[in-house]
Formats: C-alpha cells, structure tokens, sequence
C-alpha cells in the first residue's frame, strides 16, 4: 500500500504562486517556500511583513500580482514597498508619519471661533483671513471634507487675473508639475455627505472644487457666464424652490443636464458616455449623477407642474437681461413628432407634408433668433388661434407699456387677429394672404439696408397701402376694416413676395430684413433637432385629453359627403329627363306620331326623389354640428405628458442661448466666426485644463485648441468673460479664464 502524499503548504495558508504560501496569525506570520519556513514576522513587524512581500518579487519565487493578492494590498502599493526598499534598504520599509510634522493648529479653542465665524455668514477665505489658518483647515473645524492630499500654490509666473488671455502661439504650455498641481486629480470620496443624505439629514452637498492638472473637459466652465445670463439656475430656484434632502440638489442637476447638452448629450442616457468623475469634478463633486439619479431628480422636478411657470418666468428674465432684442417677437408653431404605439392626435407635419401622431407647441423668440420662452399648443389648433390666445402672456412678458411688433407667417393670417393684436398694443408683420394684384416693374426700388450686426442687405421693394375686411375697432379705422401697408419684395426670378405690417415709422427695406429674419427661427429648429434633441421623447408617460375639448364631427363630414351625393343625383336625374325629352320630342316629329308621342314618366319621378334626398340631406347636413367634444368622438383619448419636456426645454434653451451668447461674444476675434465660432464652442467644451484655486479666484486654464488661430481666439474669449466677474454656482469664488500657449513646430 503506497504512501499518501504530505500536503506541500499547511491547510490554513494562502498560495502565493505555484511554490509558496503565506500563513498568518495573531502572533505574526510565516511564509514558507516548497514547504520550508523561510520568512517570519510579529504582529507589529510591518516593516518585516513588507520584507517578506518584497523579497518574495526580488528572489522570482511569485509575481507582483500574486504577492499582492495573497498580502492583500495593491500593485501600487507593493511597488512603493519595493521602490523604498531599493533606496533605502530596511530603513525604507519602516512606517512613518504621514501628513503635516509640526504641531496641530486646529485646536479646541480655534475649532469653536471657526464655528461662530461661520455662523454669522462668514465665507470660507474669510474665516482663514481671520484665524490665520489655510481654507482647507477651515473645512475640517466645520466638518466638511477637504482635499485629498495637500496642493501646493505658488506664485503663478504670470498673474491670470491681469493677464486673463494668458500666453499665445509661440509660448511653451505651462507644466503642470511645477504649478503644484496633480495630474489628473481625483476628487476626495463624499462618503461621510453620503451616508448623510442617505438619511435624509443632507439638504444638498456643498461645493468642493478638485484643484488638479490636465482635467478632462474642463472648457465646459467657460459657459458659466452666459448661463448666468440666462437666469435658468436663479429663475428655477425661485420657481420649483429646495429639491428634496439628498446629496445631488437643483443646482447641480441643472448644471449637470446644461452640460450634457453642451457635449452633444442632451437626454438623460447620455450620461452613460461621460466619465461621472470627470463631469464631477467641474460640478464640485466626486462624482455627477448618472441615469437613474438624473431621472428621478428631473421627474421630482417635473410633479411640481410648473413646467409653464418656468418658462414664462425665463422668458420675463430674458426680455430683461436683453430689452434690446425684444422690440420683435418672432412666434411660429412647431410640429414635435410621435413614433410610438399611442393613439395620438394627428395633426399636418409640414416638414414631412403628411398627417400624423404628434405634439404641437408654440415658440417664441427674439430679433436674434435666440428662444425665449415655448407653450404646449392645443391640439390641432392653427397659428392664427394660438396668436389670439398668447397675447395676455405676451403683454404680461414685455411689460404693460412697452409695444413691441410680432413677427409671424402665414399660418397666422387672420384680419380678426390683427384686430386684436393692434388693440392689445402690439404691432404685427407678417405675409399676405390670398390673391393680390403685382405691382408693375417700374414700381420697384433697389435698396440698401445696413443691419443692426454690421451687414449689408439689398432689396427690390415697392409699396401700397391695402385694406383688409375686419371688426370695427373705435382705435382702427371707423370706417370699416383695417388699412395697412403692403410692401411687395421682388427676387431675383421676378417673384414677388407681399408683406404686411401696421407700421409706419420702419422704412420699407428694415421691413424687408425683419420679416426674412423669420427664418433664424425656423434655423434653430432645424439646429435644435440635430445638436439639442429638440423632438426627443424625454418621458414616456401619457396624460388623459381635455373630453370636453371641441374637436370636429365625423358625422358632419358625412353629412356633407351625403349632400354631395345627393346633388349629384339631382344632376344625374336632371340628365336623364332632359333625354328623355329629346326622345319624345324626335318621336313626336315623325308623321305616324305627330301629337301621340309622350315622355316617360319614370324619368319625373326619378327627378323629385332626387331633389328630395338633396333636400332631407341639407337638412340633416344643417342639423349636424360641426364640433363635438372629444369625448363623443375618441373616448379615453391621451395626449404626451407635457411638464417633462418643458422642463427639458427650458434647460436645452438656456444651453443653445449659452452657446448664442459666446458665439457674438467670440465672432469679431475670429475670422470665421459668422460660419464657424459654434463648431469653435463644441472644440473648446470639450478642452482639458487647469483648476487652481488663489485666495478667492477660482483659475481655470486650458489647454491649446486644435490650431493656433482657434487659440487665440479663445484667448481673447478667455478675456472678455474674465472681465465678467462671474462667481462660480454655490461659491464666492470668482473665474479667471486663460488658455495655454499653443506650441509650435521645432
């Protein structure tokens, strides 16, 4: 009988690779190669422990791998062991103090003025100022996290604050390693905020800007003064108030979701494709809310229902951060399609020139295209309806007094309308409608216009006054109707093109360009769609429709078929009697049948029962209603859920106005900037750069753009939002913006 085999390790050791083990315990530990003990250690023998880990990788008994597995520490740590080790022998092995070695500044006494400081409103630098301490100590008397590992701050070799646009081609990028700040800086774990706002005890997480070196995406910050200028983070404070206790609050949900759009992420999913420590490090977090959290934030948002709040309250602040581009309103109808399985309302796709499942809203923008504010449209409801509803809204945006024109086309021709547009205070322009007469050729000018941003337009105008049938108002025409100018624009191909207006102070050309601008907002639909997700479905649930709302009668469309019907029997009827009577007539010449030839009778009879159907379906025609509630017609009838998109809209148009607001502020630096400063703005978003903090200047540089001219152009951009003086969401830290020298060829 043979011998069984003796086990090579002892029951209770870890493997470290095909020949050795590891035995511990609570007196130390053993490691033993091919069955030998050849390596021990106490308990408190760490820097023996670290012995054995290292002369197990240097002897090539195990690999780096299977050391640190089986010690339980990671590969970064066991190459510090071993790099120690080569430096300084056993002496590098032995533990040290970490952090700073001279006495500890923060005590009880400093700990309790750091606490009264900060109760009586004190910020940040100013507590350090008063107690001689670094921010960072502050944080930790207040119980707040602070940085990771210690940065270092020297003095910049150039002050960005007076020097904002920084270096430019020609200058060697700045390294980062001398400006103390880490590569690629991680953000400091929230856990301690976190395990807060598990509970509920965490209204939102307080700012903490990752000061590192080559952060990716860093060029997202420079939208930071422009989005102040849409009020989109102010204005929705004040209209949905404090989000629930939790970690992630309003403002960084919006910022989140404005910079997603800004990368070209608009929905929700989008922020499966960005780094969330990344993205978090620009929102002052360790991390950005992925999907599920965005969700569910933006659907808190959403059950407040005041999705139409937030949009007028932004359009009120728009018209007062720009009054200068507000003296038109530009309204046009947008036509948002459905692809899904519900039974939707159909309504005319004119980009698509077919009917179908849809949601219609209304927009309302500016001179310069930009959008102010949108309104969910009533099902089917024309342009020229929408007008008559939304003037209350327009007269409560622009404020009592101010007049200002509205700008529109032909979907909402309506002399009634214009009635009441005059009568609320506004004046209108918009293109005729309907036959007119063409002016002769003689009757044309060519004129010259210089716009407001510096172009020059050239137009074929010529001039009338015309009268359009409408309600007597007392402050219209007494005599009847409305009398306005008619401007006919001739193009190049001889078509000419009518446009009304009501007034009489803008010459015929500024006429001629307001009502072409009409297409700036037909742009930033068809912008929208591709960059912004304009038509997305951001929620998938649905909401019961108005029963009560008028919609038109099925049977009233019968009825009329019938009466068509009917008409065309009585002509058919009319057809053969007339026949018949040619029959009787030919019979009644012929000598065998002169005054004995007759008319059939069946065509007669045919011809009253034919004018009496027409009759009865006249009158049942007449008695059919042309609308009934939609409950007769499509019960249980749904319609999209609106508060989400609303919600959605408001934050993509704050971002596209963001985009607008640095594009004018980039175009006179960049010689392509009338066709290419936006395409410039989606390079620079996604730049990496520098974050450092000094005093209460928050330094935001980044890198070179893809070529030197697009560097200085930034530059110049870096240099007017400096000027700016914009505070970072949440702080009182001010931006300074600079970008790096671009580096040239050697």
């Amino acid at each position: 009988m043979s011998q069984a085999v003796l086990p090579f390790l002892p029951a209770e050791a870890r493997s470290v690779g095909p020949s050795a083990g590891l035995l511990e315990g609570p007196e130390g530990g053993v490691v033993f190669v091919f069955g030998w003990a050849t390596y021990s250690y106490a308990t408190e023998d760490e820097a023996g422990r670290r012995l054995a880990a290292v002369q197990l990788v240097g002897s090539k008994i195990a690999t780096s791998a299977e050391v640190a597995s089986a010690f339980g520490v990671s590969g970064v740590t066991l190459w510090t062991w071993r790099r120690d080790y080569a430096a300084a022998g056993v002496a590098g092995l032995l533990r040290t103090r970490s952090g700073p070695k001279g006495p500890i500044k923060l005590t009880e006494a400093l700990k309790t003025r750091v606490v009264e400081l900060d109760a009586s409103g004190a910020t940040l630098a100013t507590i350090a100022a008063q107690t001689g301490v670094s921010t960072a100590t502050v944080r930790v008397a207040l119980g707040r996290v602070g940085p990771a590992e210690p940065i270092i701050e020297p003095e910049p070799a150039s002050d960005p604050v007076s020097d904002p646009a920084g270096a430019v081609e020609g200058d060697e990028p700045a390294d980062a390693g001398q400006a103390g700040l880490v590569v690629l800086a991680r953000p400091v774990p929230r856990r301690t905020e976190r395990v807060a706002a598990r509970f509920g005890e965490l209204v939102e997480a307080p700012v903490v800007i990752t000061q590192g070196a080559r952060l990716p995406q860093v060029g997202l910050l420079l939208a930071l003064p422009a989005l102040e200028a849409t009020g989109l983070l102010e204005v929705s404070e004040q209209t949905y108030g404090p989000m629930r206790n939790g970690f992630y609050g309003l403002r960084i949900t919006l910022l989140m979701a404005v910079f997603m759009a800004l990368l070209r992420e608009p929905r929700a999913e989008g922020a499966t494709r960005l780094h969330p420590v990344d993205l978090g490090r620009l929102l002052g977090s360790d991390r950005a809310p992925e999907v599920k959290t965005l969700r569910r934030k933006l659907a808190e948002l959403a059950a407040h229902g005041r999705g139409a709040h937030l949009q007028a309250a932004l359009g009120a602040h728009h018209v007062t951060a720009r009054p200068d581009a507000v003296g038109f309103l530009y309204l046009d109808g947008h036509v948002r399609v459905y692809t899904g399985t519900r039974q939707l309302p159909k309504t005319h796709i004119a980009r698509m020139r077919i009917a179908g499942p849809a949601t219609e809203e209304t927009w309302v923008g500016d001179a310069e295209g930009d959008p102010i504010m949108v309104l969910t449209a009533a099902p089917s409801q024309s342009l020229a309806s929408e007008l008559r509803r939304l003037l209350p809204d327009l007269r409560a945006l622009v404020g009592p007094d101010r007049r200002c024109t509205i700008v529109f086309d032909r979907g909402g021709y309506s002399p009634a309308v214009f009635t009441e547009i005059i009568t609320a205070g506004f004046d209108l322009l918009t293109y005729y409608k309907g036959t007119w007469a063409r002016s002769a050729d003689e009757a044309f000018t060519t004129v010259d216009y210089h716009a407001p941003d510096g172009s020059t337009h050239s137009y074929q105008l010529a001039e009338r006054l015309i009268d359009l049938a409408a309600p007597t108002q007392p402050d219209t025409n007494p005599d009847g109707g409305l009398s306005l100018r008619l401007i006919m624009r001739r193009r190049p191909d001889r078509q000419q093109t009518p446009i009304l207006t009501n007034r009489t102070d803008l010459t015929a050309a500024e006429v001629a360009y307001r009502m072409s601008n009409r297409w700036r907002q037909e742009n930033y639909f068809k912008y929208a769609r591709e960059h912004f997700a304009l038509d997305a479905l951001d929620s998938h649930a649905d909401q019961p429709d108005d029963p009560t709302r008028l919609v038109p009668n099925p049977a009233k469309a019968h009825a009329i078929g019938q009466v068509t019907a009917a008409r065309a029997g009585v002509v058919a009827a009319n057809t053969d009697l007339a026949q018949a009577l040619d029959v009787a007539t030919v019979q009644a010449g012929k000598p065998r049948n002169r005054g004995t030839a007759t008319v059939d009778p069946t065509a007669g009879h045919a011809l009253r029962a034919a004018q009496t159907d027409l009759a009865d379906a006249k009158d049942t025609s007449r008695a059919t209603p042309t609308h009934v509630p939609l409950g007769q017609v499509r019960p249980g009838s749904r319609l999209l859920e609106t508060e989400r998109k609303l919600l959605t809209h408001a934050i993509r148009m704050s971002a596209y106005n963001t985009e607008s607001t640095l594009a004018r502020l980039l175009r006179p630096h960049y010689s392509r900037g009338e066709d290419e400063a936006r395409a410039l703005l989606r390079e620079a978003f996604t730049l990496p750069g520098d974050l450092q903090i000094t005093d209460t200047t928050l330094h935001v540089r980044l890198d070179p753009a893809s070529a030197p001219r697009r560097s200085k152009a930034l530059a110049a951009l870096c240099a007017e939002l400096t000027d700016t003086r914009t505070r970072y969401p949440g702080t009182d830290l001010v931006l300074a913006y600079s970008i790096k020298g671009h580096p040239t060829t050697k």
